[in-house]
């Protein structure tokens, strides 16, 4: 893609001294009620140790810039505090969302054994069904103690626990680290998903599955083709977007003494674009074994 191909629909440069409240809300706490299941998932899922807040220690915005500051202190029973902020009410009211384009986020991401910061994209409905038959794209994330390598993930398949991801791995060129500016995209179109970091592709994904099939609301193994829902399912429906930092959990690990807190993700800008001209349909579906094939991963997700 060229640059002249993209045209900007949507975007925060953080000017002014706080968050702007058309553009973004938070989670808050440390999990969520699953009202399938009628119970109350701490840790979001993932066993991890943050308590999500909207205070300033925690999100900030000054000089143009968006600061996302994970601290070791004690609160509600969680030994850390973060932020993680979305471009959705937490009442479901959507402020922005959209359905293929590129997403574009310049930042300067913490790194350290137990940081998990990451930004990323969930359906704005669970058209398909709950996580993840409905999908999630993770722009970039990464395992703390690893600050020169980024991931580029999609989650999808059927309700949990029986989804399925698949997770792309990217070496940073030229001696650098995430701790340093860059630029992390997706450029999303009908059938493909590419990442790329700063301005050059890296990725690409081409094959994944939706089946919506449950047994009272737990996803079941598709079994044959008439059980996976209409490619390009479920990356066929509008996302919005997520940025945050998570500690701790069944992903990155505890934090070690040599971890250093305040970890901070700091955004330059969020931008997204259309393509000029719009989208063709999907093509085909790409390389892959068929989904009934495949064998569904465990539980993770941010």
């Amino acid at each position: 893609m060229t640059e002249n191909e993209w045209v900007m629909v949507w975007n925060d440069e953080f000017e002014g001294d706080r968050i702007d409240p058309a553009k973004w809300d938070y989670d808050l706490g440390n999990g969520f009620y699953d009202y399938r299941n009628h119970a109350w998932i701490p840790g979001w899922g993932n066993e991890e140790l943050q308590y999500y807040t909207r205070e300033p220690e925690n999100v900030s915005v000054k000089d143009s810039l968006l600061t996302i500051r994970a601290v070791k202190e004690s609160l509600h029973g969680c030994g850390y505090t973060s932020a993680r902020l979305k471009t959705v009410k937490r009442d479901g009211t959507p402020l922005f969302s959209k359905r293929y384009g590129k997403f574009e986020f310049r930042a300067k991401v913490p790194w350290g054994k137990g940081m998990w910061p990451a930004l990323w994209m969930l359906p704005l409905t669970d058209h398909y069904g709950g996580w993840a038959a409905s999908g999630e794209i993770d722009v970039m994330e990464i395992v703390g103690e690893k600050p020169d390598e980024v991931l580029g993930t999609l989650h999808y398949g059927s309700t949990y626990p029986k989804r399925s991801l698949i997770t792309h791995v990217h070496k940073i060129p030229e001696d650098s680290l995430v701790s340093d500016w860059h630029v992390y995209t997706v450029e999303w179109e009908p059938g493909e998903i590419r990442w790329l970091l700063d301005g050059v592709h890296w990725a690409t994904q081409n094959f994944w599955w939706s089946c919506s099939k449950n047994v009272e609301g737990v996803g079941v193994e598709a079994k044959k083709k008439s059980d996976i829902n209409p490619w390009p399912a479920p990356f066929d429906q509008p996302f919005y977007l997520l940025m945050n930092i998570a500690v701790g959990g069944n992903f990155p690990g505890h934090p070690n003494p040599e971890t250093h807190f305040p970890a901070e993700l700091v955004i330059d800008y969020v931008r997204v674009y259309d393509k000029v001209g719009g989208y063709a349909e999907a093509p085909p579906r790409g390389p892959g074994k068929l989904p009934y094939q495949k064998k569904s991963g465990g539980k993770r997700g941010k």
